[in-house]
C-alpha cells in the first residue's frame, strides 16, 4: 500500500517541469493548442472573476469617488500593464513570464536570490487568489436567500470546503481546463451584461440618482481638481482590478499560433497572445467602469461596510435587488463557479513556477517536480491562510494587491531593460515611466496596507529558508545531467585504459607550465601509491557558475606541457570530478583511481567555500558524493589523498 501510494503521489516525476497537467501546462508534442480567444477564457477565470469583489473593494477604498478612481485604474491598465505584458509575451514566448526575463539580467547567487524573492511575491499573488476567491465564493453562498439556515455564519467552513475541493480536483488530475473556462467565462460575462444593462437602464430612467451622487461628491470635495487628486491617491487600493496579466503570459504555451511557428520563433503565438491580452484588458476595463458606476450610484455606502449585504458581492447585490432572487441565485452560482475556478488557475500557475525554478537550483527536493505532493503543500498553506484571515475578502485584499503590483513592477522594469538593450530610447523612456508609476502604486499600497507586505515577506522568508536548507541537504548529490567526451578526450581515455585502470591526478593549475605539472606529478607519486609504470591523466575542473546546481558536462582533452589533460567546466569541483569518474568507469569497464592533495585551512571554512563557491576541500567531498552515488563499494571509484 505504501509503495502504491508513493507511486501515485510521484506520478509524472520524470516529466519536464513545464509539462504538468493543468491550465498552464505546456502542451505535448502532438497537442495543437487552442484558438487565442479560448485561451483568453482560461486566463479570464482569474482576471474576470475579480468582478465578484472588485466593485465592493473599490467602494470601500474610494467611496463616492469609486468611478473616478476606477478610471485612473483603467488608464494604468491600458497604458501601463497592457504594453508591459505585450512586451513580456514577445520576450518570453514559452510561458516563463517576467521572472525569467529578470533571471537573465543577474548571474551567480544574486540572480538566484532575486528569483526566489520574486517567487515569494508570485506565491503571495497566486495563493491569495485561491483563498480570497474561495472566501468571496463562500460570501455569495451565505448571502443567497435560498441558502439553508445552517449556512449563516458558516463562511469559514464553506471556504475551507471549496479549497479542499480544489485540491481534490488537482490530486485526481486537472484536464480539459480550456473547455470548462470557456463555459464559465461566457456565462459569467453574459450574466454581468444583464445586471449592468438593467442597472444602467434604472440609472438613466431615474436621473435623480445621478444628481444625488453628484451633490454628494460636491459636498464632500471642494472642486473637481480635488476629486481627481483624491482619486489618484486612493486608486492603488484598487490594484486587484489588474490581476490576471501574469496568468495571461503563463498560458502562452496553450495558444495555437501559426503552422509555421518554431520553438525559436513562435511569431504566431506571440501575435495571438498579444491579441488575447489586449482583448481581455479592453473587456475588463469596460466591465470595471460600468460596474463601478452602477454599484456606487445604486447601492448605499453603508451596505459596502464589513458585514453589510454588498460587502464583497456588490454586483450580486444588484442582481438580487433588481432582478429577483431566482436570477440572483443563478448569478451567485455562476460567480461561485468562476471564483472557485480562478483558484484552480492560480494553483496551476504555482505548479508551473515552482518546478521550473526550485529543483533546477537544487533548492527543492526532486519530488517537487511531481504535481500531487506540491498540491498537498499548497493546500495546507491555503488552509492556514484562510484561518489566519478568518476567510475575509477585505482582510486578504492588501496581500493580494501587493503580490500583483510587485509582479507588474518587475515586468515593467524587465521590459524597460529589454528595450534599452535594443537601443530603443523612446520605448525605454515609456517603460521607465510605467515602472515609476507601478513603483508609486506599490509603495502607496504597502503604506496603506502593510499587512500585504508582511504576508509577502512570510512567503519570501519561507521560500528562502527552505530553499537554502534544501540546497545544503542536496549539496552532496551527483549533479551532472549528462557527461560527454570530445574526440580528443575520448582518444586519451581509450589509450590510457589499454594500460590498465585509469589513474587521474586532480589538479588546480596555477602557472600552466611543464614545471608545474611535473612538480604536481612528483608530489603525488611521493605521497600516494601511483605505480611507477602508471601513466596518469590530469583532471582539471573550472567552476563556471557555483550557484547552478545541475548541468551537462563536456570533457575536453588535450596534450600540452608534456602531460595529457582532461578539462571540464561545472558548477562545483568535487561533484563534477565524481561525475567524470563514474562516466570513465562506465566507459572503460574498470574502476578508476583519483589522486588528491590535502588543502590547508579551516575545515568549516572549506565547507562554506564549497557551498558558496563550489571548491573548498575537494577530496573528502568527492569521496562523499561518490559514496552516495554508488552504493556498491567495489564499483566505486577510488579516492587517494596524500
Amino acid at each position: 500500500m505504501r509503495s502504491r501510494l508513493r507511486s501515485w503521489l510521484l506520478e509524472g516525476l520524470s516529466e519536464q517541469s513545464a509539462r504538468h497537467p493543468g491550465p498552464h501546462a505546456a502542451p505535448s508534442v502532438e497537442h495543437r493548442g487552442h484558438r487565442w480567444w479560448r485561451v483568453m477564457c482560461l486566463t479570464g477565470v482569474d482576471y474576470f472573476s475579480t468582478l465578484g469583489y472588485q466593485p465592493g473593494i473599490a467602494a470601500l477604498a474610494a467611496g463616492l469617488l469609486s468611478p473616478l478612481a476606477t478610471l485612473v485604474l483603467i488608464a494604468l491598465t491600458l497604458l501601463g500593464a497592457l504594453p508591459v505584458y505585450r512586451r513580456v509575451a514577445r520576450e518570453s514566448p514559452h510561458g516563463e513570464g517576467s521572472i525569467a526575463m529578470l533571471e537573465r539580467l543577474l548571474s551567480w547567487w544574486a540572480g538566484k536570490i532575486f528569483v526566489l524573492v520574486l517567487l515569494g511575491f508570485a506565491a503571495t499573488d497566486f495563493m491569495i487568489t485561491i483563498t480570497l476567491s474561495a472566501a468571496d465564493a463562500a460570501a455569495h453562498v451565505v448571502e443567497n436567500p435560498f441558502a439553508p439556515h445552517w449556512a449563516t455564519g458558516a463562511g469559514m467552513a464553506i471556504t475551507l470546503l471549496l479549497v479542499g475541493l480544489l485540491g481534490g480536483v488537482f490530486l485526481k488530475g486537472f484536464r480539459e481546463a480550456v473547455g470548462i473556462a470557456v463555459v464559465l467565462v461566457s456565462t459569467y460575462l453574459a450574466l454581468n451584461v444583464v445586471v449592468l444593462a438593467v442597472s444602467g437602464w434604472e440609472v438613466l430612467s431615474r436621473p435623480v440618482v445621478i444628481g444625488n451622487w453628484a451633490d454628494a461628491l460636491t459636498a464632500a470635495h471642494s472642486s473637481p481638481l480635488a476629486m481627481v487628486g483624491v482619486a489618484l491617491l486612493v486608486f492603488p487600493k484598487l490594484a486587484l482590478g489588474m490581476s490576471g496579466f501574469e496568468t495571461g503570459v503563463a498560458v502562452m504555451p496553450q495558444v495555437k499560433g501559426d503552422p509555421t511557428d518554431t520553438w525559436e520563433k513562435p511569431a504566431g503565438r506571440v501575435r495571438d497572445t498579444r491579441k488575447l491580452l489586449t482583448t481581455a484588458a479592453l473587456t475588463m476595463s469596460c466591465f470595471l467602469l460600468l460596474s463601478s458606476l452602477a454599484t456606487t450610484i445604486l447601492i448605499p455606502q453603508r451596505d459596502f461596510a464589513a458585514g453589510g449585504p454588498a460587502n464583497g458581492r456588490a454586483l450580486a447585490y444588484l442582481a438580487h435587488e433588481r432582478l429577483g432572487p431566482v436570477f440572483g441565485t443563478v448569478y451567485d452560482v455562476s460567480t461561485i463557479a468562476i471564483l472557485w475556478f480562478a483558484g484552480a488557475s492560480a494553483l496551476a500557475g504555482l505548479l508551473n513556477l515552482v518546478p521550473r525554478y526550485l529543483p533546477r537550483y537544487g533548492m527543492a527536493p526532486e519530488w517537487t517536480r511531481a504535481v500531487r505532493p506540491l498540491v498537498l503543500v499548497f493546500m495546507v498553506a491555503a488552509v492556514l491562510i484562510t484561518v489566519w484571515f478568518d476567510a475575509s475578502v477585505d482582510a486578504q485584499s492588501g496581500a493580494y494587491a501587493t503580490g500583483v503590483l510587485v509582479l507588474m513592477l518587475s515586468a515593467s522594469f524587465a521590459s524597460a531593460v529589454a528595450v534599452h538593450r535594443r537601443g530603443r530610447r523612446p520605448a525605454t523612456v515609456g517603460f521607465g515611466a510605467i515602472t515609476a508609476v507601478f513603483a508609486y502604486t506599490l509603495v502607496t499600497n504597502v503604506r496603506e496596507r502593510p499587512d500585504g507586505i508582511k504576508i509577502a515577506l512570510i512567503f519570501i522568508v519561507a521560500i528562502l529558508v527552505t530553499s537554502f536548507v534544501s540546497r545544503v541537504h542536496r549539496a552532496f548529490e551527483l549533479r551532472a545531467a549528462e557527461v560527454t567526451f570530445d574526440e580528443t578526450a575520448a582518444r586519451l581515455v581509450d589509450e590510457a585504459a589499454r594500460l590498465g585502470p585509469l589513474r587521474l591526478i586532480a589538479n588546480e593549475p596555477q602557472e600552466h607550465s611543464r614545471r608545474e605539472y611535473r612538480a604536481k606529478e612528483d608530489d603525488q607519486r611521493t605521497h600516494t601509491p601511483i605505480p611507477d609504470d602508471g601513466h596518469p591523466l590530469f583532471l582539471e575542473v573550472f567552476v563556471r557558475d557555483s550557484s547552478d546546481f545541475t548541468s551537462d558536462i563536456t570533457v575536453r582533452g588535450d596534450h600540452r606541457h608534456g602531460v595529457r589533460r582532461l578539462r571540464v567546466s561545472g558548477p562545483t569541483v568535487p561533484n563534477t570530478i565524481a561525475a567524470v569518474l563514474l562516466a570513465l568507469r562506465d566507459r572503460t569497464g574498470e574502476v578508476p583511481h583519483a589522486y588528491f592533495s590535502w588543502t590547508e585551512g579551516n575545515p568549516f571554512g572549506h565547507l562554506v567555500r564549497f557551498l558558496v563557491f563550489g571548491d573548498g576541500e575537494v577530496a573528502p567531498v568527492t569521496r562523499e558524493v561518490l559514496r552516495r552515488a554508488e552504493r556498491e563499494p567495489e564499483r566505486r571509484p577510488h579516492v587517494h589523498v596524500g
